[in-house]
């Protein structure tokens, strides 16, 4: 099985990924608190539009390994970096997922890019989910610190009911998703480390990247459902879409967070589409 291993921190890391494919490598960073499965229907289509597709499992989830301590941001940017260095990759493009979003401008804040020649953020929390004065349309620390309590007391309880909003799931309508996507989603999340559940969700709660947004120098997709109900786009896209310089900004009318799996066709429409040019 493939694993990086990373040993510049306090306990060595094991980040397993799977690599398919040929041509210009495109990095898939998945969102909290699901592995790299979540892009089954984004990895097929990449590697079949001629590209190399690589994706992985954030430290802690997935098949990786999960070390008690280092889930900042710095720490899981350290890791795409010992991907891109260990791979040799050039002229990649690096692609996050909700909270992936920002592996994807720390990683350009920390690591510069040489290495990259364009970036995207699908349903991304960039470039800050918490509620401030400057930031009105964020979650309140509330209902934050009230999600931390249920991953603490609860957290399979709280990951099952996760996912339905995820997808903003109805059980009395017609859906996009499945009952058995959401029974998959949560036995992915539910197999994650506790210890790396909480600690990450503490890192995309918390950090404030508005003013690391300058340092996104490459062409950038941004992508975002108008229903998001988990990551509102008045506090991320819209925002992002504003400060980010060379951006080309997608919304798809009546998609929830997890566009990925309910829009698939029209993410992967528009992904390719930005691939190409």
């Amino acid at each position: 099985m493939p694993f990086i291993t990373i040993t510049k921190a306090k306990e060595p890391v094991d980040i397993f990924y799977e690599d398919y494919g040929s041509g210009q490598p495109v990095i898939l960073i998945h969102g909290w608190p699901l592995s790299r499965k979540s892009w089954e229907q984004q990895v097929w289509k990449i590697v079949e539009e001629g590209f190399r597709c690589i994706s992985y499992d954030r430290r802690g989830f997935g098949t990786s390994s999960a070390p008690w301590e280092d889930y900042g941001y710095s720490a899981l940017a350290s890791d795409l970096q010992a991907i891109i260095e260990k791979l040799d990759l050039n002229d990649a493009i690096i692609v996050g997922f909700s909270m992936g979003g920002g592996e994807v401008v720390r990683y350009l804040t920390d690591y510069g890019s040489d290495k990259i020649a364009k970036a995207a953020l699908i349903s991304s929390i960039i470039p800050l989910v918490k509620q401030k004065s400057d930031n009105p349309d964020g979650v309140a620390e509330k209902e934050l610190d009230d999600i931390i309590d249920a991953l603490q007391n609860d957290r399979v309880g709280f990951l099952k009911e996760f996912s339905k909003g995820f997808y903003n799931f109805d059980e009395n309508k017609g859906e996009r998703v499945s009952q058995a996507q959401l029974d998959y989603d949560f036995t992915i999340a539910s197999f994650a480390s506790p210890r790396a559940t909480i600690q990450t969700a503490l890192a995309w709660m918390h950090t404030d990247f508005r003013s690391e947004l300058k340092n996104v120098d490459v062409p950038t997709l941004i992508v975002h459902g108008d229903a998001d109900a988990t990551v509102p786009i008045e506090t991320s896209a819209k925002q992002a879409a504003a400060e980010i310089n060379d951006n080309t900004y997608k919304i798809i009318e009546g998609a929830p967070h997890g566009l990925n799996i309910t829009h698939a066709k029209e993410l992967n429409d528009i992904l390719i589409d930005f691939l190409k040019k």
